[in-house]
């Protein structure tokens, strides 16, 4: 389960952009942290800073010594090699334990591109293909409808608010909404499937993701397919419960066959298990507490600042990593593409300069996106803070792991410190 709507704050995935963008201007001291699996380099020997790197410490201190966040883990690596591996401030303050390299984080929405990546594994085995309609895997899908707002309502779906307006009328779908359609949100699935004519919410009932994707199946969808991009959370279990039918096999075991266990991504898991409970990480706050303590104990993605290292420098690499290949070149390139064209920009408040993939933001125009990046990287977040990306024209791959927000400042910050 996706606990992004809890967590998910756009500005500090921002921040997150443009923490790591500023290395390949100026960059890192050797790693407070040896890498696990990958080789490690001084900053200066894949042509970065140590100088440089070494602001990233700094801008975690500042915020930490502001009261505003407890600490988190950055991982950047360059041409394969990892020029810096930071823990910063505390994974459980009321037990005064610091930050550790292996600290286990709730991914949320950042678990997206391993949903895309996953997706890709059966394409690549020949198991499911792009345009086929959803409806074969799950048949109810054949028959939803298409939610049009009334003269009176200017929207059918209130962003970001998880509601659908009572305001509009029902009509058949243009065309079957489709696996590529779920991997770019162009599928008219709304964030969270809520609405009258819903048997039941999407966020309540069974934990099952078969239940879940039935009740999704029963609300309408908020605009064609394909014809619109919105943000979806709940297409995320679309995607999952075709992953199971097309395999089958469990999503948790899926994943861990064709993607964490060949990528040695062996802190990641759908649910962290109790014997790994000392490794998570701690927030004070009685409602951050217990939404964290709900969703690391349900089947919300939890993972580490390595493993996700492990993940984008496979991307990185087009598809391969420790001598194994997980996915085709074409795989990876489809994930990377913009797919989507102006319709990502045209979204409410939607960023210039930027495309849209499988599951991840694609960089088209880095000037006109100022987010730091090259052209072509790609990469998601969520969680109010876990980011990473893949970054093929500057060779390097970014990952912070935050759990928390407060990330206004962070962009003046780093900008300062580029131009010094």
């Amino acid at each position: 389960m996706d606990s992004s709507s809890i967590f998910n704050t756009p500005p500090l995935c921002i921040m997150a952009s443009l923490l790591f963008g500023m290395v390949v201007l100026g960059a890192s001291a050797n790693p407070m942290h040896k890498p696990s699996n990958m080789p490690l380099a001084t900053a200066e020997s894949v042509a970065m800073s140590s100088e440089g790197l070494a602001e990233i410490d700094k801008l975690f201190n500042d915020k930490i010594d502001a009261g505003l966040i407890q600490g988190g883990v950055t991982i950047v690596a360059r041409q394969g090699k990892v020029v810096h591996f930071s823990t910063h401030g505390k994974m459980d303050v009321d037990n005064d334990r610091a930050m550790e390299p292996d600290t286990s984080f709730l991914m949320a929405s950042s678990s997206k591109p391993l949903y895309a990546a996953a997706a890709m594994v059966l394409v690549d085995e020949g198991l499911i293909s792009l345009e086929e309609p959803v409806s074969k895997y799950i048949p109810r899908f054949a028959e939803i409808k298409v939610a049009i707002p009334l003269k009176s309502s200017k929207d059918v779906y209130s962003k970001g608010k998880g509601k659908i307006s009572d305001n509009y009328r029902l009509v058949s779908a243009d065309k079957s909404v489709t696996i590529y359609h779920l991997l770019t949100h162009t599928s008219g699935i709304p964030w969270f499937s809520l609405s009258t004519l819903a048997k039941k919410s999407s966020k309540k009932g069974s934990d099952d993701l078969a239940d879940r994707v039935d009740r999704i199946a029963s609300s309408p969808l908020v605009f064609q397919p394909g014809t619109q991009w919105g943000y979806s959370n709940d297409a995320l279990d679309v995607i999952g419960r075709v992953i199971e039918v097309a395999s089958g096999m469990r999503l948790d075991e899926f994943m861990s066959e064709k993607l964490f266990k060949p990528l040695e991504m062996n802190n990641t898991y759908f649910g962290l298990p109790k014997s790994k409970a000392s490794k998570r990480m701690v927030l004070r706050g009685k409602y951050q507490k217990e939404a964290l303590d709900k969703y690391f104990e349900s089947k919300g993605v939890a993972s580490t600042a390595e493993d996700y290292l492990h993940f984008n420098q496979m991307l990185l690499n087009e598809g391969e990593l420790f001598g194994r290949r997980v996915l085709s070149q074409e795989s990876v390139r489809m994930i990377s593409a913009d797919h989507v064209g102006d319709l990502f920009s045209r979204m409410d408040k939607g960023p210039t300069g930027m495309g849209f993939g499988f599951m991840v933001s694609v960089t088209l125009d880095p000037v006109a996106a100022n987010n730091s990046r090259g052209k072509g990287s790609f990469g998601w977040g969520g969680m109010g803070g876990t980011s990473s990306w893949a970054d093929p024209e500057n060779e390097l791959v970014g990952v912070l792991m935050l759990q928390q927000e407060h990330g206004d400042g962070f962009a003046e910050a780093i900008n300062e410190s580029i131009n010094r």
